[in-house]
């Protein structure tokens, strides 16, 4: 490990983001609770998992940290980095995601992580990704613009490119190909971060991180004690479904986690704990829920 690209500080920080996350989503929810399992994993490395279950305002919220390493890096990170095969590799980060129980509040994801690979002899391969991004139900103009405000926010003292290049990635990342739609709103989306050197890019993934509360959870407070039936139920259970194939067909995170033989419960614990697929249905024209597709589907700039 060089002194330019040191793990230690990056896992304390991301313990402790861990922490102030959970803290910010039980006192909002007021009733329940985290769970913590500890795990570690055969090939080295291990990680913390915390899930909150049926509490009053989310029906599940699961914060995962983890520090994984190896010998060999799987087919999902070698594949597109062939300069990586025949290395040691670590691999640090903090994933989240939030499924709230009435429709009206959007389910949210974030991320930050720091990957490094070391070969005896030569210099370490290192980067910073992460982002964050948002799914409604039932949208909101005035979510959308605090949500991406909050982001631009984020980026500004990186420079006045950064926050439309990684918001416009997130667009793209966060895109169910084969149902051609976006999974949501967006956010933010970075990877392969380097380029800064450690220091500023550690910033920044810091400042990701930092921001992902302040984007989220003025949100919830607003729309949480929202009436809904069952109708809108029923759409926020056939919307999930649109979560759960993005995770398992696309997701960098969970086929990494697969394949380089992370704990499974950990890596899929992003799945809603409950979710209903309709064979082809379609929104009535007019409706609320004709409207999430016709307006808050659509790539757009809410800045």
């Amino acid at each position: 490990m060089t002194e330019h690209a040191a793990i230690d500080p990056v896992i304390d920080y991301l313990t402790g983001l861990q922490e102030r996350i959970c803290r910010g989503v039980a006192g909002v929810d007021g009733e329940g609770a985290f769970l913590e399992d500890s795990w570690t994993r055969a090939e080295g490395g291990g990680g913390r998992s915390r899930v909150l279950s049926e509490g009053r305002v989310f029906e599940q919220a699961g914060i995962n940290f983890s520090h994984v390493m190896g010998d060999n890096l799987p087919p999902s990170a070698t594949a597109h980095r062939p300069e990586l095969a025949g290395r040691r590799f670590q691999a640090t980060g903090v994933s989240l995601v939030i499924h709230p129980r009435n429709p009206h509040v959007p389910t949210s994801h974030a991320n930050v992580r720091f990957f490094i690979a070391e070969k005896e002899g030569c210099d370490p391969i290192w980067w910073f990704g992460g982002g964050f991004d948002l799914t409604p139900y039932y949208g909101q103009d005035e979510d959308c613009v605090h949500w991406h405000t909050v982001a631009r926010r984020a980026c500004e003292p990186f420079g006045a490119e950064v926050y439309p290049r990684y918001k416009q990635w997130c667009d793209e990342y966060f895109f169910l190909k084969h149902r051609n739609e976006p999974r949501g709103i967006g956010g933010l989306f970075f990877d392969d971060l380097n380029e800064w050197g450690f220091e500023r890019s550690f910033a920044f993934m810091r400042s990701v991180g930092d921001h992902y509360l302040d984007a989220y959870l003025p949100i919830v407070e607003r729309r949480m004690a929202t009436p809904y039936g069952d109708r809108e139920r029923d759409f926020q259970l056939y919307r999930r479904g649109r979560y759960v194939e993005f995770n398992l067909v696309y997701d960098r995170g969970t086929l990494f986690g697969l394949q380089s033989g992370g704990r499974t419960e950990s890596i899929l614990m992003s799945l809603p704990p409950l979710v209903r697929w309709r064979y082809n249905w379609q929104p009535e024209p007019g409706t609320p829920e004709a409207r999430l597709y016709a307006h808050y589907l659509k790539p757009r700039d809410w800045v």
